[in-house]
């Protein structure tokens, strides 16, 4: 099928790679030049796992990069929405951005003769795409949706560092729509996938995803508070979450004790449901929970780390990690940012390492901080260590260079190190 994606981001690009990858053509539409000659070249702008393989693979072949949006929409069957929709502190979204494309997207489709279909992948409030994105799309091309072109909700499932293999092998793909046109024209993208389609309405749609991400917020806050309490009756907290996922009701995924969430979507699909909800009057307390109980284990870390010294202030103390997670570059909303600003707060000197987020960490950490550049020099005369990303490469580090291994461990990478102080965050 021809289709065309707008937004070369995180999820766009993946959208885009993978569409080709399944054998479709496929034109990433962005405005960054500098971002489409990348594309075009088979290089990728974004860290992740597999990306770059596929790009060299189709690039310049079945997938393409433009800043041209209108020829490739007027080119194309299907068009893909995939551009971001932050988050304010209080958690409503900015909807300006998809308000943009989808005028944008209404003006080209008046001067297109054949029916069209839209496809929404941005994480939107529940109701957007009926009650925002389809009137601008409707005014702007002077057409009905539904008869003259369709429009679909089809949130995406991705987890970062390993998301290609995500969407090339998905567990479900959601399609969310109101008339059967463009329901089947969706259902052909991926029929080459192996997996459930799951068929509803464009708001249930937009909630399985913000639902999706909350519940498995929700067990990694879960088990932080048992951790938390373990800690405090000398309990590992990792057999008894190995016994609670024996229940087949529950399942070990997400229950790795920790420093927490974080990351471009839980943190702010979490603030906008909440938002929305709260304008609803509904006050979601649970969620509310999860929240506070992720907001307190960077202090928690730093609070064991001062406990393990006497006082930070003056100590040179080694950050291992600024990703939010391994296997990816993205810093947003990486507990490791709090635990740096807890650490300043408390006068220490800050040393920090990340195999692949450190030009996105400098772009972003403003503060009395120093950038090492391989982790032996973070670690360097450190009189502590305080790992809060699980790249691989933190577990078999030698500790030694520090003036004493003491380290805090956020992540459950060293439990089992008989060379070091070892201090774990809720076990």
């Amino acid at each position: 099928m021809e289709i065309s994606v707008i937004g070369a981001g995180y999820v766009g690009l993946i959208t885009a790679a993978g569409l080709a990858e399944k054998g479709h053509n496929v034109l990433v539409i962005d405005i960054q030049k500098e971002k489409v000659d990348m594309i075009n070249a088979g290089k990728s702008p974004l860290y992740e796992e597999g990306l770059e393989e596929i790009l060299r693979k189709n690039s310049g072949k079945r997938l393409k990069a433009t800043t041209d949006g209108e020829k490739s929409i007027l080119d194309t069957d299907v068009t893909f929405i995939c551009v971001q929709t932050p988050a304010d502190f209080e958690g409503a979204v900015d909807l300006r951005p998809i308000k943009r494309v989808a005028e944008n997207v209404g003006k080209t489709l008046k001067k297109k003769k054949t029916y069209h279909v839209v496809v929404v992948k941005s994480t939107v409030p529940p109701s957007t795409t009926e009650k925002t994105v389809t009137p601008i799309l409707e005014e702007n091309s002077g057409k009905k949706a539904g008869r003259d072109f369709g429009v679909v909700m089809s949130p995406e499932f991705l987890r970062e560092g390993i998301a290609i293999k995500d969407f090339l092998n998905p567990d479900r793909v959601i399609i969310g729509a109101t008339e059967e046109k463009a329901y089947k024209t969706v259902e052909e993208i991926y029929r080459g996938f192996n997996c459930p389609i799951y068929r509803t309405d464009p708001r249930t749609a937009e909630m399985i995803k913000y639902a999706s991400n909350i519940f498995l917020a929700t067990k990694i806050s879960f088990i932080n508070d048992i951790g938390n309490i373990c800690k405090k009756l000398d309990i590992d907290t990792y057999k008894v979450a190995e016994g609670l996922s024996m229940d087949k009701r529950i399942s070990p995924h997400f229950l790795n004790a920790g420093l927490g969430w974080g990351g471009s979507c839980f943190p702010k699909d979490i603030r906008g449901l909440v938002h929305k909800a709260k304008e609803l009057g509904y006050e979601p307390k649970l969620v509310d929970g999860v929240i506070k109980i992720n907001e307190e284990q960077p202090k928690i870390m730093v609070r064991l780390g001062k406990k393990r010294l006497g006082t930070l202030e003056g100590k040179k103390a080694a950050v291992l990690g600024l990703a939010f997670k391994p296997n990816t570059d993205d810093i947003r909303d990486s507990q490791a940012l709090p635990v740096i600003e807890y650490l300043l707060k408390e006068d220490a000197c800050v040393v920090v390492y990340d195999p692949k987020a450190m030009e996105n960490a400098k772009k972003t950490i403003n503060g009395r901080i120093t950038f090492a550049k391989t982790a032996q020099e973070a670690l360097k005369d450190a009189d502590i260590a305080f790992i809060t990303t699980a790249w691989e490469e933190f577990r078999e580090l030698d500790y030694s260079g520090m003036k004493k291994p003491i380290i805090v461990d956020g992540r459950n990478l060293l439990r089992h190190r008989k060379d070091i102080i070892y201090e774990g965050l809720c076990w």
